[in-house]
């Protein structure tokens, strides 16, 4: 299944009954946004889940700040929002695509390969005059089995171990002041994981909509023949890149989860400051 859906192909689907759309609108800055847009106006049908309530764990001293659910936990989370085993899911958010991205994500990771981000999300829904509903939607509990899939992620052991290895790309999604420790609004220490790249996920976009597959594939040239491993500050708009991956057919990609928030939980972590290939500014104090 493409991991995409434009408009148009979601209105065509929205009275087929094996097609559940997600809601996962939220904003760091205020995690109360997303609900009050969910309930100001969603996508008929959709069921609206939260980043921090319903697609993560409980945030520990290590693993990040939005630590992978229990597959067991989000297994029941999406019984609840009504998605089964044949359920086709679509996924939306404003448009960033990167909370989207998680959702895609998580759900191939425990083996539900039925699922596809809506391209441009609620801003290309609105634009397009689409329909809303305001109504909050309950819709029967179905059953979810979760098949984990562990080769799609790694924890910060392996990457300690393989970052140098010739066949690995790390690739850090962050903005760019980000990732060279110029600033850093959310975690206790500014840097990068020692040999990365920087590829901002926002980049991935145009005009609100993912670049074409060509584009993608020429942005992440360096990923073709490698093992790309991607991170972000906390495992969730890395999601997004790994999405972009994907529309470009770059496949078997790998997310480091716990990212640079569980990177620098740890006292010995190794940092990098300083643009691509500054690896002389390389520290072990975090």
């Amino acid at each position: 299944m493409e991991p995409l859906i434009d408009v148009d192909g979601l209105v065509r689907r929205l009275d087929d009954p094996t097609v559940r759309v997600l809601d996962v609108r939220f904003s760091l800055a205020d995690t109360a946004a997303g609900r009050r847009a969910y309930e100001a106006g969603h996508v008929p049908g959709a069921v609206y889940l939260h980043l921090d309530d319903d697609l993560s764990g409980p945030v520990r001293e290590h693993g990040g700040r939005h630590p992978l659910p229990d597959p067991g936990a989000f297994a029941r989370t999406a019984g609840r929002a009504g998605i089964g085993d044949a359920t086709h899911v679509v996924v939306v958010d404003e448009g960033d695509a990167m909370v989207a991205s998680r959702v895609w994500w998580l759900l191939r990771w425990l083996g539900h390969e039925a699922v596809q981000v809506l391209d441009g999300g609620m801003a290309a829904w609105r634009a397009a005059g689409a329909p809303l509903e305001t109504d909050e939607v309950r819709p029967p509990v179905a059953v979810f089995t979760p098949r984990e899939r562990p080769e799609m992620v790694v924890e910060r052991d392996w990457l300690l171990r393989h970052a140098d290895d010739a066949d690995v790309l790390v690739i850090d999604v962050r903005a760019p002041e980000r990732f060279r420790g110029e600033v850093e609004p959310l975690d206790p220490v500014a840097g990068h994981v020692p040999g990365a790249v920087n590829r901002p996920y926002l980049d991935n976009l145009e005009g609100g909509r993912f670049r074409s597959a060509d584009d993608l594939r020429e942005r992440y040239a360096d990923a073709a023949g490698a093992t790309p491993v991607l991170y972000c500050g906390s495992g969730v708009s890395a999601a997004q890149g790994l999405l972009a991956l994907e529309v470009a057919g770059l496949r078997g990609a790998k997310l480091y989860a716990g990212s640079w928030s569980d990177w620098v939980s740890y006292g010995d972590a190794p940092v990098a400051r300083g643009p691509e290939g500054a690896e002389a500014t390389a520290d072990d104090d975090a």
